[in-house]
């Protein structure tokens, strides 16, 4: 099953410029594996060993998947995912 993935600007460097890339997973974790397998190294800057790292937001249809099931979140075919850093200062 594919998935949209829309890509922040920071990590494009990973997907060779593309700010929307498909990847596929039957839930955030595994697409996220998706995305490493297709863009290795993305995950490193996605994951750590607690799971999502703390400035990165993710989005399956615009709900937070932190207030979801987190990474265990189900993904259905066509779904989309954003992928936000967080932004902090003043």
């Amino acid at each position: 099953m594919a998935v949209e993935v829309r890509v922040p600007t920071i990590l494009r460097d990973y997907t060779s410029g593309e700010r929307v890339v498909l990847a596929s997973g039957a839930s955030v974790a595994t697409v996220i594996d998706d995305l490493d397998v297709n863009y290795p190294g993305i995950a490193e800057r996605l994951l750590d060993d607690s799971g999502l790292r703390r400035f990165v937001n993710v989005y399956l249809n615009d709900e937070d998947v932190r207030v979801l099931d987190g990474l265990d979140t189900v993904v259905a075919d066509n779904d989309s995912i954003t992928i936000l850093p967080a932004v902090a200062g003043g």
